[in-house]
């Protein structure tokens, strides 16, 4: 087979593949997209071999696996290839497309689970007060989109929701009781998380300017969205509030490296069961489909009954 050939097939597998997993898996426009990189890059190396995805045997695979390794990337990255590698593989078996899986026998390598990056209370408190001093300080577009700054900082750290499920509300989630918000997450599935006073209130200021003039967005836009933008989407971008979130950080005197969405989203679990809040009731919130992804916050119910041992046992022992 030609590469043109090879790689012409490759694109058609892998979109077959994806075609299932968004139809009977439900994936998220960010989960395809991933499985499309990984499965690009793996049939990039093949075809390079002289094979296309569909015939690639054993060897390739060994020899793709020794090569991320050479490359010096990450064991999680690494295994995260193999794994997109071994589902599509299944599919193509299951659909009768090859006789052989080449991913059997492979495993991943081993790595230590990552302790989640994430902030203080005071902290947070810092980030959230210096966004809320920046809406004071400006006006017309520039107020628009502090208070908009102000209110996602808001509701993200009462509700720990996923930054693409945050930027993509629609405004009539807005519709019924005020203090809960009703979220359609990984899969499809829906979960109500409920809003804190201040977040209520955040929402209220921001609902209450209005768009300003020069966003010059279509009503359409403008009532589909709860944080509406120009962008292809029609909502506010991940990479955009990314953005906004690490200049607020700079000028809260935090170092920006440290602090975005996903990191105020681990704040949001670790504080609540820092405060005693139940595991279970914290992987509902997130919307963890299985406990053991919320199990990673398990580190900060250790320390928790570490210190309450050592401050209330008889027998322990204080050092001076």
């Amino acid at each position: 087979m030609s590469a043109a050939a090879a790689q012409s097939d490759n694109y058609r597998l892998i979109d077959l593949f994806l075609d299932m997993q968004a139809a009977e898996r439900g994936a998220a426009e960010n989960t395809l997209a991933a499985y499309r990189r990984d499965l690009d890059h793996a049939g990039e190396q093949f075809r390079r071999a002289g094979v296309g995805l569909a015939d690639a045997e054993p060897e390739h695979v060994a020899k793709f696996l020794t090569g991320l390794g050479e490359m010096g990337m990450a064991p999680a990255t690494r295994a995260r290839k193999l794994s997109a590698l071994r589902q599509f593989y299944r599919f193509l078996l299951a659909e009768g497309l090859i006789e052989e899986d080449p991913c059997h026998g492979f495993t991943g390598p081993k790595k230590a689970r990552a302790l989640p990056k994430t902030l203080s209370i005071g902290e947070v408190d810092q980030l959230i007060e210096t966004a809320r001093g920046c809406c004071r300080a400006t006006h017309g577009g520039e107020r628009y989109r502090a208070v908009r700054l102000y209110c996602l900082l808001e509701v993200l750290y009462a509700t720990g929701l996923r930054v693409s499920e945050l930027v993509s509300l629609p405004r009539d989630v807005l519709t019924g009781d005020a203090r809960v918000l009703t979220v359609k997450g990984k899969g499809g599935r829906e979960r109500m998380v409920p809003l804190s006073g201040a977040a209520v209130a955040a929402l209220r200021e921001f609902m209450a300017l209005g768009l300003s003039a020069e966003d010059d967005m279509s009503a359409t836009v403008a009532t589909r969205w709860l944080f509406p933008s120009k962008s292809a989407q029609g909502h506010l971008t991940r990479q955009r509030f990314a953005q906004d979130l690490k200049e607020v950080a700079e000028q809260a005197g935090l170092d920006a490296e440290r602090v975005s969405p996903h990191v105020l989203r681990h704040a949001f679990a670790s504080h609540l069961l820092d405060r005693g809040a139940d595991l279970r009731a914290v992987q509902q919130l997130l919307g963890h489909a299985d406990i053991s992804t919320t199990e990673i916050y398990t580190h900060v119910l250790q320390e928790r009954l570490k210190a309450l041992v050592e401050q209330h046992h008889p027998l322990a022992v204080k050092k001076a």
